[in-house]
């Protein structure tokens, strides 16, 4: 008999872990709560092991097709100087091939059309959880920050715990051939290029919870960072204030199980990172391939399901704990030299490619 999953959440871990069970003779079926596939949307820095994960997906090669290699970059001070720098070369001799830049459009897209007509159903947000179990072999929870599924299975004991910091971010018109990140006394600033013509960019500062700057966003931004090296002050004078995104930063402490019963979290459901690492979207996609294969090679779902968890708590919140830690870093007002040479030698090592 045809085994079958609920997917709730349709972004990359969601979309992923569909296109892994489809491919394993599962039957399945994502809710989204959104009307469809976003078309506007950050950056996301694809590291070697999710690529792997793409290629084992079967999407790989079209990944590879529609993003661009990460050129190097540079962790600066303010007024310019190098701290440290990633090294690009050094990624493609560990790890065979380098980090892929991809749009968070640009990715869903790619895995949705992957999946059959119908396999996603669009505006149809899951209001009860345990009630739709009953209906499933498994159930997926892939619903983000803020998870419902999550919630379902452990009330409010994990809640979301504040990082230190509030953060802006969008897009701008200007191309760049290098990216990078500026770290001044509690505050940073970060540049990705996006594509032709467009570049991301993000900044945080240190600050109390629920943050809004009485003078406002865009007056804010350019007081903190206008005086700081080019291109900075050019990408401030390009920001329209309509399009800027303004939110706490924000993580999910350790949880003691990704599983519960025939519920499963995967991603951000299960392990809320901060941005720091650049590696939320990596980790989903990691997930996705494990579960899907655990779920194929066990002969019951509780089994898939036990190893699945065993495979990948401990990575994820390690990861996560190297997130906050970094995150941290850039809280720090005194003693920037020696935050300086933790970046550097963090830097030096990188995240697991």
């Amino acid at each position: 008999m045809r085994r079958s999953a609920a997917v709730i959440g349709g972004g990359v871990g969601g979309l992923a872990v569909a296109i892994g069970l489809l491919r394993a003779g599962w039957s399945v079926t994502v809710f989204e709560r959104a009307t469809g596939l976003p078309e506007t949307g950050t950056g996301l820095g694809i590291w070697p092991s999710a690529l792997r994960a793409l290629d084992q997906l079967g999407v790989g090669p079209v990944a590879r097709d529609r993003g661009h290699a990460q050129p190097g970059g540079a962790m600066r001070r303010p007024d310019g100087s190098v701290v440290a720098t990633l090294d690009v070369d050094r990624i493609r001799r560990r790890h065979g091939e380098g980090v892929l830049l991809l749009s968070r459009p640009v990715l869903l897209g790619l895995l949705a059309e992957a999946l059959p007509a119908g396999t996603v159903r669009f505006a149809s947000p899951v209001t009860d959880v345990a009630a739709l179990a009953d209906g499933y072999d498994v159930v997926v929870g892939a619903d983000g920050i803020r998870s419902a599924t999550r919630v379902s299975m452990f009330g409010d004991r994990y809640p979301l715990r504040y990082a230190g910091m509030t953060a802006w971010r969008g897009t701008v018109s200007l191309e760049l051939l290098a990216g990078g990140e500026t770290w001044g006394r509690g505050r940073k600033f970060g540049l990705t290029p996006q594509g032709p013509g467009m570049t991301n960019w993000y900044a945080a500062v240190a600050t109390r919870p629920g943050y809004q700057p009485p003078e406002g966003d865009l007056a804010a931004l350019r007081g903190w960072f206008g005086d700081w090296h080019d291109p900075v002050p050019t990408v401030l004078g390009r920001l329209d204030p309509a399009g800027l995104l303004r939110h706490d930063v924000q993580f999910l402490p350790a949880l003691p199980s990704y599983v519960r019963g025939r519920l499963v979290l995967l991603g951000d459901a299960a392990h809320a990172m901060t941005p720091d690492l650049g590696q939320g979207a990596c980790q989903a996609l990691i997930d996705a391939v494990v579960l899907a294969q655990a779920l194929a090679a066990e002969p019951d779902v509780a089994s898939a399901l036990a190893r699945y968890d065993g495979l990948r708590r401990g990575p994820t919140q390690r990861m996560a704990a190297m997130a906050t830690w970094a995150g941290r870093l850039a809280q720090v007002r005194r003693f920037t030299g020696v935050r300086d040479a933790a970046l550097r030698m963090a830097l030096a090592f990188g995240p697991p490619g």
